[in-house]
């Protein structure tokens, strides 16, 4: 047997038994006991059928040394070597990566399409590296140890005196801290009990926050309990009253894809013209299957191509595919959250316009009528949709450079938080200068693209309507949940229309037809979505950023008060807020 994570070649050893393919380097040993051994399960019949069961949901072919085709396949890797030098040899093909449908226009993005704020490498530096088997099975313990455990309960209790508080803090961090170790070695957990000696293991907890901290950024959608807890826990662990007793801190940079890389000096990665194409996410949308397979193939051939160009003994072929496929999980994060917000401003723009206004289907609004607190026109609340909407698009798509600001903000062992009753119960409000100082960018690069901005500027953040760069991660996660659930009802209202002639009697009946229902539907949400609403007061909610926001969760709410409900609930409608498991 090879060592774990060595390629299986034929030089190294593995032409002994059937050749495992592939840069990953898999090596399967199988142990069997004597029973085995008496029931004749060594026969090379009786073997080969047993291994082809274990390797049936596999990509592996199982060969034995008499097969007619065996040494065809131990050959394969050899092959395979050979076939991709010939292929980095063949001329012209960096202009080879082209569409039948597109006639000679290159897939290569052209250079200054993009703005560098948005270029790979620039966002590579905020790409989390994809977890391997074994963080998983750490990512596992991390999340099971805040599902079970109640340390904000218990430190976030009002009226606590500031030493019992700390007491508290220290208990609770220790304690978990003790259990991470105990689950891993059970001795090594005993002699930390008795000796406290926590900085020893400075690196292991710093790896073992890191790796649930990376995989939340990764799956917004995951651990929407256990974050909040596992980054309090950190923020306290790093506080000026914890970390002198700690003596060592918990908190460690995100491993991302650009420093994953400039640790081998592979950083040229990020340049080649080709990783577009090596880390774009195929889509189906209306392609036909050879249009499918065609850009598949058309990916795979980048992907072999930037491996063989830019491996070296620093950084393996399977370390490149490791940051080619991550960056292309943050490319399926980024289609999966936007395509319902650009589907959203797809519906504005094609069922309502600025200067015209449809007999029953004005967008204007006036402040006191049906819980609005703004008024507007119709063309000014066009436009205060549409700029609200793009902003929600700017900002999911710079989500994870906003999230590694958020927690520099949050775990800052300078910038302090204080806890507040801030109507929604006790929270941690805390300033957070780097999110804010990046939102700001987002929004100035937001106005520039529009023709005139509509509304207030006005950012809210560390303060009792945003108390902390957590809540405002929490909030900006929400937009696919608020649109997803609108944009499933409206695409899917046709089909259940056409299927069923109950519903056809029902729409035709009750809605006044097909088309005047789902423009029903899209005016409501434009007008009350968008109104100001859903706070006390106007600087509450109104036009400002967060408020628009709040504006669109409390239609949310009145979902239910609507005539078009049931439209909802038989498209599938269950909830905006998703799962939270």
């Amino acid at each position: 047997m090879g060592e774990e994570g060595q390629r299986p070649t034929v030089d190294n050893g593995f032409a002994k038994f059937s050749d495992v393919r592939g840069d990953s380097g898999t090596c399967v040993t199988v142990y069997v006991n004597d029973r085995v051994k008496e029931a004749g399960w060594l026969d090379e019949s009786v073997l080969k059928l047993v291994l082809a069961k274990l390797f049936e949901t596999s990509q592996y072919t199982v060969a034995m040394s008499s097969d007619q085709d065996a040494q065809k396949i131990i050959d394969a890797s050899k092959t395979e070597d050979q076939d991709m030098e010939q292929l980095k040899n063949q001329p012209g093909d960096d202009h080879d990566f082209q569409d039948d449908e597109q006639g000679n226009e290159p897939d290569t993005v052209p250079e200054n399409e993009h703005d560098d704020y948005n270029s790979v490498k620039e966002r590579a530096k905020y790409i989390p590296l994809r977890l391997s088997l074994g963080e998983r099975k750490m990512l596992r313990l991390v999340e099971a140890a805040m599902t079970c455990c109640d340390y904000t309960t218990r430190v976030d209790q009002p009226g606590m005196r500031p030493a019992r508080r700390t007491h508290a803090q220290l208990k609770g961090i220790t304690s978990i801290l003790r259990g991470l170790v105990t689950a891993c070695d059970y001795a090594a957990g005993q002699k930390l009990l008795e000796e406290d000696n926590f900085p020893d293991y400075q690196v292991f907890f710093r790896q073992m926050f890191e790796i649930a901290r990376r995989h939340k950024i990764m799956n917004p959608e995951k651990m929407r309990t256990e974050y909040g807890k596992l980054v309090y826990l950190l923020q306290d662990a790093v506080s000026p009253t914890v970390l002198p007793h700690l003596t060592f801190s918990c908190k460690g940079p995100i491993e991302t894809v650009y420093k994953f890389l400039m640790e081998r000096d592979g950083l040229a990665v990020l340049e080649d013209k080709m990783i577009e194409v090596a880390t774009e996410e195929i889509l189906a949308l209306k392609k036909t299957r050879a249009q499918i397979s065609k850009e598949i193939q058309r990916k795979e051939r980048a992907v072999a191509m930037i491996k063989s160009k830019y491996r070296s003994s620093k950084l393996s072929s399977e370390d490149i595919h490791l940051c080619l496929y991550s960056i292309c999980d943050n490319n399926s994060f980024l289609n999966s959250n936007r395509v319902p917000i650009d589907k959203v401003i797809d519906f504005l723009t094609h069922n309502f316009a600025p200067d015209r206004i449809d007999e029953g289907y004005s967008l204007s609004i006036s402040s006191g009528e049906n819980g609005a607190r703004l008024s507007h026109s119709h063309e000014r609340q066009y436009y205060f949709a549409l700029q609200s909407l793009t902003l929600w698009r700017d900002i999911v798509d710079d989500m994870f450079r906003l999230w590694q600001m958020a927690e520099d903000d949050l775990l800052s062992e300078t910038v302090t938080y204080s806890s507040q009753d801030t109507g929604q119960g006790m929270q941690r409000v805390q300033q957070c200068p780097k999110t804010y100082k990046a939102m700001q960018t987002i929004l100035s690069r937001v106005q520039k693209k529009v023709n005139h901005w509509v509304g207030s500027s006005v950012i809210h953040m560390g303060d009792h309507n945003v108390p902390n760069s957590l809540s405002f991660i929490d909030k900006y996660t929400q937009v696919p949940r608020i649109l997803g659930p609108i944009v499933v009802c409206l695409e899917n209202l046709e089909r259940i229309y056409e299927k069923d002639e109950g519903i056809q009697d029902m729409v035709d009946s009750g809605y006044g037809g097909l088309d005047k229902l789902r423009k029903d539907i899209l005016w409501d949400f434009f007008r009350s979505a968008f109104d100001g609403s859903g706070a006390d007061n106007f600087y509450d909610a109104g036009s400002c950023i967060d408020g628009r926001l709040t504006s669109a969760w409390n239609w949310c709410s009145q979902l239910p008060t609507k005539p078009f409900y049931p439209i909802f609930k038989l498209t599938g409608f269950i909830g905006f807020d998703g799962d939270f498991k």
